[in-house]
């Protein structure tokens, strides 16, 4: 699976060719395209339900990119400032905007040309490391993506992606004993360390970082889900009575 994976990481010789066109001097995206994810987007911020400004709305990731393959999907970003809410506002609607993109994400199963869209919430003033995005506002280029001639230590990466399973895997199983408080804190104190273990690469190497490179084997082979799902599973769990009627008590 994760040779499979890392194989994908190869760059493309063009842009994915069902979402762009070549225009003048640059690829532009296919009006049809455009349209549809636009209206994603306006489907997601009424579905969130707040009354705020946006930003801007753009799309990032690999289908932006030379990166694109299987695995990819459409990453779309809802683009707003957080200061117009109060500062004793904003991390509560950062709470429920997470919580919105989950509901929506899960609620609405929506692919085009078979890639899935995620939706996001983004803070402008948040840095954001992608050689790739394009305003959908605006239909132009904030960063064109460049090709690049890569070479990929496949052995490295897929080392350290084993390693990052490894440290799951006993995360996981280390949280059964806990209590609820104490799993949830475990839980989102790795999820914090593969934030900044991912940020600190894009920092440093790009898209084509050691450290995007694994955190992306883990987004494809699940190992980030099980992780973001660990927390609602293990409240499920100990809230519950079994069959013989015992109550799991946190």
């Amino acid at each position: 699976m994760e040779k499979d994976i890392i194989k994908s990481f190869e760059p493309q010789d063009e842009l994915n060719p069902k979402i762009w066109e070549k225009g003048g001097k640059e690829p532009e995206m296919k009006p049809e395209v455009r349209e549809r994810l636009l209206n994603i987007a306006y489907e997601f911020i009424d579905f969130v339900g707040i009354d705020m400004v946006i930003s801007d709305i753009v799309l990032t990731g690999s289908l932006a990119n030379y990166t694109w393959s299987k695995y990819s999907d459409f990453d779309l970003h809802v683009i707003i400032n957080f200061l117009q809410f109060t500062e004793n506002q904003r991390e509560l609607y950062k709470e429920l905007f997470n919580l919105k993109k989950i509901m929506f994400n899960q609620k609405y199963n929506i692919k085009i040309f078979g890639y899935e869209v995620e939706l996001y919430l983004e803070d402008e003033a948040e840095s954001h490391f992608s050689s790739g995005v394009y305003t959908l506002l605006f239909d132009e280029w904030v960063i064109e993506p460049k090709k690049q001639d890569v070479s990929i230590d496949k052995k490295t990466i897929e080392s350290k992606a084993k390693q990052w399973m490894r440290i799951i895997d006993g995360v996981l199983d280390n949280i059964q004993d806990e209590d609820i408080e104490t799993a949830k804190a475990l839980i989102e104190k790795y999820k914090e360390k593969l934030r900044r273990f991912r940020t600190c690469g894009l920092e440093k190497g790009g898209d084509y970082s050691s450290e995007n490179l694994v955190f992306k084997i883990l987004r494809r082979n699940g190992y980030l889900d099980k992780l973001r799902n660990a927390k609602e599973k293990l409240v499920q769990k100990k809230l519950s009575i079994d069959e013989k009627n015992k109550l799991h008590t946190a």
